[in-house]
């Protein structure tokens, strides 16, 4: 998170907040940044325990689960291109395959595609 952040910056920011606090506030102010972070450390363990207990062997599932079938073009891809038979596909052929192969299942090469004058 603060991979671009170095010593100099720190040191910089440091003495930034002694001059804007002051000496006397500023050992109060890391106190309550120090419990603050506390705080959310736990809450995210306690929320991290609670998705463990709830979802329990799914979440290994879960884990495992390949989202890039789910971005929508591959979605829309395989609903629109895919075969109604055949279970959905994680990847392996390339958009451009997949349109020929559609394209030329859907209509002959001596039948010329559908044109209406008046639509326009």
């Amino acid at each position: 998170m603060f991979d671009s952040i170095g010593w100099g910056e720190i040191v910089v920011l440091a003495l930034a907040a002694l001059f804007i606090f002051g000496p006397e506030r500023l050992p109060d102010l890391a106190k309550d940044a120090a419990a603050g972070l506390k705080k959310v450390r736990s809450a995210l363990t306690g929320v991290r325990a609670q998705v463990d207990e709830s979802l329990g062997d799914d979440l290994a599932k879960l884990r495992d689960l390949d989202l890039r079938q789910y971005h929508p073009r591959t979605f829309i891809r395989n609903q629109l291109l895919g075969d109604d038979d055949a279970p959905p596909r994680a990847g392996g052929a390339t958009a451009a395959t997949t349109m020929a192969a559609a394209a030329a299942r859907t209509r002959s090469p001596s039948a010329p595609p559908p044109f209406d004058p008046d639509a326009t």
